[in-house]
């Protein structure tokens, strides 16, 4: 929606997934013995394999611009070889373990890393809510609300940071 106004504000990235198998019966790659993790130095998070799907992995980082409707859904050798380099350094035990489920994913970034919360320029009932960078569905719930005390005017004012006016038509951060 809005592609005129938002197409450079909002930067949807590619993002590759992947479950790799942990031994069988090792509880080791559990709940709560693994618990979920983000490794701010070499730019991973992973949560332990829930459900008998795996162990997920992902390389937190911008990838290449992304189209949602046409983009490429297969996870590439470089990623998975990337992701593999990882394990083998932080999870040794899981370096050879198979894949057993992949996918590519988007975020969909801002130029500054926060969210757009603002009303829109040409229509004063129309919020512009989005750039959750693949974290979104966690902060849905006080997203709404913020946005609704707004519209019911039980707050008044937004923070700054999220406006439309502080969104460049670039990237200027990192994922961290």
């Amino acid at each position: 929606m809005f592609p005129g106004l938002l197409a450079d504000r909002i930067h949807p990235t590619r993002q590759e997934v992947f479950f790799f198998g942990a031994p069988a019966g090792d509880c080791r790659f559990t709940m709560p013995a693994l618990p979920t993790w983000i490794d701010f130095e070499d730019e991973a998070y992973g949560l332990p394999d829930l459900e008998g799907r795996g162990v997920k992995i992902a390389i937190d980082r911008h990838g290449p611009r992304f189209d949602p409707e046409s983009g490429n859904r297969v996870v590439t050798p470089e990623g998975l070889l990337e992701v593999r380099q990882y394990l083998a350094r932080r999870l040794p035990e899981l370096r050879n373990a198979p894949v057993t489920e992949t996918r590519v994913c988007q975020y969909e970034n801002t130029s500054n890393g926060d969210f757009l919360i603002d009303v829109h320029p040409d229509f004063e009932n129309v919020w512009l809510v989005g750039g959750g960078s693949g974290h979104g569905f966690k902060h849905g719930p006080v997203v709404g609300e913020y946005v609704a005390a707004r519209i019911d005017g039980k707050s008044e004012g937004s923070e700054a940071r999220f406006s439309l006016a502080t969104k460049a038509f670039h990237q200027q951060r990192t994922v961290y």
